[in-house]
């Protein structure tokens, strides 16, 4: 595909969290294909080595590094390894994150912090220890993920929503803390997608016809569908963007 220098990512170093599986290595590999050198992040070194493996067949720059992102301590060692190591990162894209579906009454206490910590602590912690290399040479680019849920509720999936719309203005308070320093916050928000998270949703006839009837585009998100609003947002093309929620969810959030 031709694109335009501006849209252009090589020589840029990428750090995508959660990106072992689903949305994660799909951005991880449109940013690749874009020319940016990508450093993925899970919890787990065998998966994480595998899907290094699968982008370095097609060609791209990878590197891996297994930490959690919901642990302060282990976040800033890694950054400080990446920086050491591999480079300066230039795009931070914060993916990682969890669904659990009850009514709300039935949530545990348990299961809320979980899902907070992971969902909005690790924005928190990751974007909070690059911005701070990111502020020292003036520049740089983090996205976050956020989520149709960030403007929209479901049935049982309160606590989701409640993380997806901190998110949503955790994105936009780190635009105006750091846009003065040369870096641009951004989030994106996708719609339903054909994920290992979104399986039995897609396996419900009820809720397939329910959604594509509900979804101006008329039908589930695909993976590649995010790769361009990825690409966007962390290249210079997006340089006068921020504090911005890109939905990529086929007309979902403008429709009744």
């Amino acid at each position: 595909m031709t694109q335009a220098p501006s849209f252009r990512l090589d020589g840029k170093l990428a750090l995508i969290t959660g990106s072992s599986a689903g949305i994660g290595f799909a951005l991880a590999r449109a940013l690749g294909q874009a020319g940016a050198t990508l450093v993925l992040n899970g919890r787990y070194s065998d998966r994480l080595e595998h899907c290094a493996g699968l982008l370095r067949a097609e060609g791209l720059q990878v590197h891996a590094r297994a930490f959690d992102v919901t642990e302060p301590r282990a976040v800033q060692a890694a950054v400080d390894d990446i920086e050491s190591q591999i480079g300066a990162i230039d795009i931070l894209v914060n993916n990682a994150g969890m669904q659990r579906r009850m009514p709300l009454h039935e949530f545990s206490t348990e299961h809320w912090h979980e899902l907070m910590r992971l969902n909005v602590d690790s924005v928190f912690f990751m974007g909070q220890a690059v911005a701070r290399k990111m502020i020292e040479r003036g520049r740089g680019k983090i996205i976050n993920i956020c989520s149709v849920q960030s403007e929209l509720g479901r049935p049982n999936i309160a606590p989701y929503t409640a993380s997806k719309g901190a998110v949503k203005m955790l994105t936009k308070g780190m635009a105006i803390d750091w846009g003065p320093y040369g870096i641009n916050v951004n989030g994106i928000g996708p719609g339903y997608f054909k994920t290992e998270l979104n399986q039995k949703l897609v396996a419900d006839e009820d809720f397939n016809r329910w959604l594509i009837g509900r979804t101006p585009s008329r039908r589930w998100g695909e993976l590649e569908d995010l790769g361009g609003a990825v690409v966007f947002l962390a290249s210079d093309a997006a340089g006068f963007v921020n504090g911005h929620i890109l939905y990529v969810d086929g007309g979902v959030t403008a429709t009744l």
